[in-house]
């Protein structure tokens, strides 16, 4: 089995790749690439459900959730295992990402290879919305459209 996975991110404008690297069952994921063609801020940064992209980004389905949990924040206690909060582009529209998790994981059943990685056009309110936005907060963060997505493949080792 291999310690890294990859996911090339494409998009009408936005591009990138992202890497996922494990070295044993036990240790968090680092995550980190690059993604370019962002407005500058924050963006919501997912891995979804499916690995699906025959319809674009929409086909890859909900937030990556194995647990049942309502959408928090990446040190949230209570979250999706995909939820990885936001990257930030600079004025260049480029992010650049690393995170270092404890819920991603390359192994098991609940393996995030064969799943996708998406970037979304708004900010990721990391579950904390209120109000009329407090519902989908929940469930999204109201992260928006997508702006890009990659199938998570399993990739040779480093």
């Amino acid at each position: 089995m291999s310690n890294r996975a990859v996911a090339v991110l494409r998009g009408d404008v936005v591009s990138g790749t992202v890497w996922i690297t494990q070295n044993s069952e036990s240790d968090p994921a680092v995550i980190e690439g690059e993604i370019k063609g962002l407005t500058p801020g924050l963006h919501g940064f997912h891995i979804h459900q499916f690995g699906d992209s025959t319809n674009g980004c929409i086909s890859a389905g909900p937030h990556f959730n194995p647990f049942g949990k309502t959408h928090g924040g990446p040190n949230s206690e209570v979250r999706h295992v995909g939820d990885l909060g936001n990257v930030e582009a600079g004025a260049d529209g480029v992010a650049k990402v690393k995170i270092t998790d404890k819920f991603v994981t390359l192994y098991g059943q609940n393996t995030v290879i064969g799943r996708s990685i998406v970037v979304h056009a708004g900010e990721d309110d990391l579950g904390q919305g209120v109000g009329d936005k407090a519902e989908e907060s929940k469930k999204t963060g109201n992260a928006g459209a997508r702006s890009a997505c990659g199938v998570i493949a399993l990739a040779a080792p480093q």
